[in-house]
């Protein structure tokens, strides 16, 4: 039975949080390492470590030494970006006071264990005691088996894209989760 620590990612976790998120993205998602969507999968220091207001967390299977993570989850201080989101989105959440959450992916043979709960869990108290955040925001892809039940089950949907644009949007639904 697998043990499991959450802890922030060091400079040792990154390659191994790094095939976590590439392996979700080509194999859940289905679209592969889009440079425009994924860049931050690879320059992980830069996108989660170098910045104090931002963390990468890993959730490590202590009983397994070659393949550890389990399952990763980000938060940075970037808020969603006009295009492709709605402009009130933009407005709504913007860069320096939104804590974005981002991916919170867990290998298959992970799942249904709480790891991804206790990850968000862990991000928003992160986000609380920084101080400068005011929202903890996020957006899904509800294509993705279990992800729009899941974030309901976190947060509030303020914008699924699929009802409330004309187009349908990019088909994502956003999300804001209590910062407490």
């Amino acid at each position: 039975m697998p043990s499991y620590r959450i802890r922030t990612a060091t400079p040792d976790h990154l390659d191994a949080a790094r095939a976590v998120m590439l392996d979700t993205v080509y194999r859940d998602f289905g679209t592969g390492y889009v440079p425009r969507w994924h860049a931050d999968i690879i320059d992980l220091a830069g996108a989660y470590l170098a910045s104090p207001r931002h963390t990468l967390l890993v959730a490590l299977d202590e009983s397994d030494p070659v393949s550890p993570v389990a399952a990763v989850a980000a938060l940075d201080s970037r808020g969603p970006v006009h295009p492709p989101n709605p402009p009130w989105m933009a407005e709504r959440y913007p860069n320096g006071e939104t804590a974005q959450l981002r991916r919170v992916y867990t290998r298959p043979g992970h799942r249904r264990r709480g790891l991804a709960r206790s990850l968000v869990r862990e991000l928003v108290d992160f986000a609380a005691a920084d101080g400068g955040y005011r929202s903890v925001y996020l957006h899904t892809d509800p294509a993705v088996p279990g992800a729009e039940a899941f974030w309901r089950s976190m947060g509030k949907a303020v914008c699924d894209e699929r009802a409330e644009m004309a187009d349908g949007g990019q088909g994502i639904v956003h999300f804001e989760v209590p910062l407490s």
